[in-house]
């Protein structure tokens, strides 16, 4: 068996070419919510069957604008909530979240909101954003 190192598991934003910068911590939240089907004849047991799944993904890093050689980033924090929330209209963004250089692996592919950002700066402190995506329609896996 294999065991992923989690600093290959990465999250695009806008197709397969565009890494969100300076993530440092991503998740992939994927949730079922069967509906109930209990009734009178049910044995005084409760009965579900399938119904909704909803995805999202949480993303957290530091914070930066520049890139290390100083020139502007085009896939920051500062850009993703310009394009994705401050932008009329609020738009899309297309993800995947896995490694989409190696081969044999295992990622996911959707569409979502942008739902939260938040920046956090302390006092001597490495400043941080975190944000969160939550998906509409399909969530598709790959297997490269």
């Amino acid at each position: 068996m294999a065991i992923l190192n989690g600093t290959e598991i990465k999250v695009y934003s806008t197709g397969t070419t565009n890494l969100v910068a300076f993530a440092q911590n991503c998740t992939l939240n994927v949730n079922h919510s069967p509906r109930e089907i209990t009734n009178k004849e049910s044995g005084g047991y409760k009965e579900i069957l399938e119904g909704l799944r909803d995805f999202s993904i949480d993303i957290d890093g530091a914070y930066a604008w520049t890139a290390a050689n100083g020139s502007a980033l085009a896939n920051g924090i500062d850009d993703l909530l310009q394009t994705n929330i401050l932008a009329t209209p609020i738009v899309k963004v297309d993800f995947i979240f896995g490694d989409t250089q190696a081969t044999s692996d295992v990622s996911y592919a959707g569409s979502g909101f942008i739902t939260s950002i938040s920046l956090t700066g302390g006092t001597e402190d490495t400043a941080t954003y975190s944000m969160s995506i939550e998906g509409t329609g399909i969530l598709a896996q790959t297997v490269s």
